[in-house]
């Protein structure tokens, strides 16, 4: 994997792009080694073959996983499962992310309960009941 693996409109998205030279392949890129080293692991648990490259490209260090496209699939699930197991929270503070659930949750029970008690849709159901009748 001597060619660099960067496209030039990266939104980083995904973690993986194909191969640069060889299209019967895809790079799985992590700029983490706790990632990459959880990753590497668990590809030799399930046997699965790939080829491994660093690269340095726009001050990062990128650990770099040839697979071949046969894997991909098995690969992908592999990458969410690492993914999910190195994950951090975007709120950190365990009473701060808690306190905005339950204010989130506060606030749409009282939306909720205003909307529904609101007398002008009370008024409606009312007259409509009266004129059925």
């Amino acid at each position: 994997m001597d060619s660099k693996v960067e496209n030039i409109i990266d939104l980083g998205l995904v973690n993986y792009v194909r191969h640069p030279s060889n299209p019967n392949y895809v790079v799985f890129r992590f700029a983490d080694k706790k990632r990459a080293d959880d990753f590497e692991q668990t590809l030799k648990a399930n046997k699965i073959w790939f080829e491994k490259g660093q690269e340095d490209t726009r001050g990062k260090n990128y650990f770099l996983f040839g697979i071949h496209n046969r894997d991909h699939s098995k690969v992908e699930k592999i990458n969410f499962q690492v993914e999910g197991r190195n994950r951090n929270f975007i709120i950190g503070n365990k009473i701060l992310r808690w306190s905005l659930v339950l204010f989130g949750l506060g606030v749409m029970t009282l939306a909720t309960v205003g909307y529904c008690s609101r007398p002008d849709l009370i008024g409606e159901k009312t007259e409509l009941h009266q004129i059925k009748e």
